[in-house]
């Protein structure tokens, strides 16, 4: 009898809806008005260079999706590329990231509802916790019905933002454009720090490759369609948020909203807020079912323990690595509870082992691309945009060098581990001859 597998169910248009999903995030609620706040005009500047640096790095992991279809995504590009060391490096990276990453999602959109409701505030980690919860009891039922409410569920967040967004056209002033740099440069460099969180997910899709009928053709066509979209609509919300200086202090934490507001009127506003609800949902549903078949197969290969790789019979989920993640999932909300911790501060360090994560993806797609000239150029911008961007992380880099020499040392002892066994055993073979 053989083991579960993953099943092959996903089009190109439930891979775009999770890709997307993954993408358009907590960020649009916050993130246009907190980068205005920060740089002023010139976040314009920092959202354009990070929407355009979306469409090489999408389409090059599309390319090795396509190429690669496994369920280790970026882990599994960087063990073809560089070997199983630096595999399982990736690996270890990437447990820094959704653990943390996600619950942020959870909390900044809990937040955002619990603010524009006018809810009472310990609310917010309870909220979260509810929509973790949900999204993994979804998970466990299947990828196939889910990933078609979160399309039509999409649908209706763009149509709103949209909307929105002309509605609000007719209040956007010119002289709100400038100075384009009250603030000096600096301010601006760091915000694409804080909107490069807004650009992750990508890699998300690569993970679920081995549950798309036709991953060959599939893949290509999500990492087109998914950051043309996004890039449209991020763009469009910051240039129109700066021209109706719809941030600052008048916003009271939820920026998204009061835009809304100025096109819509007070129903638009308290519309836009049931909504973060909706937006929250479908970026924590994408990353975890991204990350879920990272830990599934990288179980599957021995790096995790054997146990994460259980899949269910009949549903093809794998519930061993969603239960896993559901427990670290409950840490970030229960310090967030107790220490009040700023948000801002916690999307630096999983952002920052993203820039880690990309540039060991796009390095892999170098070289397994080679063959192509397209293949190695692509590659060679989100590495040159990354690399710069990783010295304003500030301290936050020490997480990913951390992470790293883990998954360094673990292949190590791995490694160790392996000879030792190889060597008793030719000994053996030796003594019994």
């Amino acid at each position: 009898m053989t083991d579960p597998q993953l099943r092959r169910r996903l089009t190109w248009i439930h891979g775009t809806g999770m890709a997307i999903g993954s993408v358009l995030g907590s960020g649009v609620l916050i993130l246009p008005a907190v980068t205005a706040q920060a740089a002023g005009p010139a976040s314009i500047l920092s959202w354009l260079i990070m929407s355009a640096l979306a469409f090489p790095m999408a389409i090059t992991l599309g390319n090795l999706g396509a190429r690669h279809p496994h369920a280790g995504g970026i882990v599994e590009y960087a063990r073809l590329a560089f070997g199983e060391a630096m595999g399982r490096v990736t690996a270890w990276l990437f447990l820094g990231t959704i653990p943390i990453g996600v619950p942020i999602i959870a909390l900044i959109g809990a937040r955002y509802v619990v603010g524009t409701l006018g809810m009472p505030s310990g609310m917010v980690p309870i909220l979260a916790g509810a929509m973790l919860l949900v999204s993994w009891v979804m998970h466990r039922q299947g990828l196939a019905m889910a990933s078609w409410l979160q399309v039509l569920i999409l649908v209706l967040i763009a149509a709103l933002i949209v909307a929105a967004i002309f509605a609000a056209g007719s209040h956007v002033r010119l002289a709100n454009f400038y100075p384009v740099v009250p603030h000096g440069w600096l301010p601006a460099a760091k915000s694409a720090i804080e909107i490069f969180w807004c650009f992750l997910g990508w890699e998300m899709v690569g993970h679920l490759a081995e549950e798309f009928r036709h991953p060959e053709r599939d893949l290509r066509r999500t990492f087109v369609m998914a950051p043309t979209l996004v890039g449209v609509l991020y763009m469009a919300l910051s240039v129109v948020t700066v021209g109706t200086h719809s941030y600052g202090a008048a916003t009271h934490g939820a920026p998204l909203s009061q835009l809304v507001g100025l096109g819509l009127g007070h129903a638009g506003s308290m519309i836009t807020g049931a909504l973060a609800l909706l937006i929250t949902m479908v970026a924590i549903h994408g990353n975890v079912a991204g990350f879920s078949r990272m830990v599934y197969s990288q179980a599957r290969a021995g790096v995790f323990p054997r146990w994460l790789g259980r899949v269910h019979p009949r549903r093809g989920t794998p519930t061993a690595a969603l239960t896993a993640l559901m427990v670290d999932f409950a840490v970030v909300p229960a310090v967030y509870s107790l220490t009040r911790v700023d948000l801002g501060t916690l999307i630096t360090w999983p952002s920052t082992v993203f820039l880690v994560v990309y540039i060991i993806a796009m390095a892999s797609a170098y070289k397994l691309v080679a063959g192509t000239r397209l293949g190695r150029v692509l590659p060679l911008l989100p590495i040159i945009v990354c690399g710069a961007l990783l010295p304003f992380a500030g301290w936050a880099v020490i997480y990913p060098v951390c992470l790293g020499g883990v998954g360094w040392m673990m292949a190590r002892v791995q490694k160790s581990s392996a000879v030792s066994v190889s060597e008793s055993h030719n000994s053996h073979s030796s003594l019994n001859r």
